[in-house]
């Protein structure tokens, strides 16, 4: 059933989107096309005994992500990404998404070049490890992972120009996608479930108020900066209590009309990288439900060791410090936390690389620990493993709730 949907996407959105622009509205020719994506096969395990009824230890999984690219003979193309997770273990993490689906434009413009892409697309800012607060175009697909901020596909109108003196970008996005929350039976969530049936909005078009934001970015040798505005409805909800229908307690969804100013910078000072996220955010709420206006950062930089000892191999030093003006009535875990990493990378035949790191709440004792490897094993087929230890988790860190949520998972990985 999920690749008679992906397939019926597929002509949907190529005759959509792609067919109307051709010269004397005749069909495109299409001179080039491509498939590829990938299949996991996931499995993910929790050491500790669950906190609520329900829950399991253990899951497994399947993520299905192909990619489908269509080109014209005047350069002009389409992009398809869909996906779908069956989930074992909690049938709210099971979902579709239409990750990107878009048609891309392109020309002159006296010394500059513009792109035009017109769909559902996913937009990347940022520099950071540990956090990306200046990435806001794109809703978060929580079920996907608690701290990765995977992102949800989000229907946009995309203008870029570009030249010698930078890149300028504008966005128009024309639907507000909700945020994904794990359901009754799904380990890392809150302990009443989130009810997105009754999600609710400040603004009185609801999801369908149009949100717009704009950046622009330089590099200026060894320097490069971004600067960025966005005015429309907030990505980040803040969990109103109310019964759901059944009448069994639960939150409910409210996203109010915000603006953020951001700055992003990186400076390249030979092996040494240092990096900056920055926002100003008006007319959100606080953990209590007040209206705060407020200022966020994260701040740090990595050291690489190129050769170590001679072989083949790299090391990577990384240091970050995420800081929230609003400190303990933050809506996120980074109000004062430091972030200590190391990257190793084997550069051998199957792209070995370990990422080891912790989080540490500067205020508590409250630490997430990280380890990932990733291995190619073959052309087609890879592994990733990733284990997440919650450790010395108080009250007061919002961890607090997924406290018993460690969890080992598992990932092999066919790329086709």
């Amino acid at each position: 059933m999920p690749h008679r949907l992906v397939f019926r996407c597929a002509r949907f959105f190529t005759a959509g989107l792609l067919l109307p622009v051709c010269a004397g509205g005749l069909p495109a020719e299409i001179v080039r096309h491509e498939t590829s994506g990938r299949v996991s096969f996931e499995s993910r395990w929790h050491p500790q005994s669950a906190a609520y009824a329900g829950q399991r230890s253990h899951a497994g999984g399947v993520v299905f992500e192909p990619e489908f690219y269509l080109e014209d003979h005047g350069g002009r193309s389409f992009n398809l990404a869909p996906f779908y997770r069956h989930d074992a273990g909690d049938p709210d993490r099971t979902h579709f998404d239409l990750r990107e689906a878009y048609l891309l434009l392109y020309g002159d413009a006296a010394n500059s070049e513009w792109e035009l892409r017109l769909g559902v697309d996913r937009v990347f800012w940022g520099v950071t490890e540990s956090r990306h607060l200046v990435n806001i175009v794109n809703q978060i697909d929580l079920v996907e992972h608690p701290y990765k901020e995977p992102k949800l596909g989000q229907p946009m109108a995309h203008l870029t120009f570009s030249g010698d003196w930078g890149t300028a970008e504008v966005f128009g996005l024309t639907y507000h996608r909700g945020r994904t929350f794990p359901g009754r039976s799904g380990r890392l969530r809150f302990p009443f479930v989130v009810d997105n049936d009754k999600v609710t909005y400040e603004s009185d078009a609801k999801q369908w108020h149009l949100d717009l934001a704009g950046r622009y970015s330089r590099s200026f040798g060894p320097l490069d900066l971004g600067m960025s505005v966005f005015d429309g409805t907030s990505r980040d909800p803040f969990l109103i209590p109310d019964p759901d229908r059944s009448g069994e307690p639960a939150l409910v969804p409210y996203y109010e009309q915000i603006r953020q100013f951001g700055l992003d910078a990186q400076l390249t000072a030979g092996s040494w990288l240092f990096k900056l996220e920055a926002i100003r955010r008006n007319g959100a709420r606080n953990l209590l439900g007040v209206e705060e206006d407020y200022s966020a950062s994260t701040f740090g930089g990595e050291y690489t060791f190129y050769s170590v000892s001679g072989s083949a191999v790299d090391l990577t030093l990384l240091s970050e410090w995420n800081y929230d003006g609003r400190r303990q009535y933050a809506t996120n875990i980074f109000q004062n936390d430091f972030f200590l990493g190391a990257r190793i990378a084997f550069n051998d035949v199957q792209s070995t690389e370990i990422l080891a790191s912790i989080l540490r709440d500067a205020d508590s004792s409250g630490q997430v620990l990280t380890l990932e490897l990733n291995r190619r094993i073959s052309d087609q087929w890879s592994l990733r493993l990733e284990a997440i230890a919650l450790r010395g988790i108080q009250e007061v860190d919002l961890t607090y709730l997924t406290r018993r949520d460690s969890f080992v998972e598992l990932n092999l990985i066919y790329n086709f």
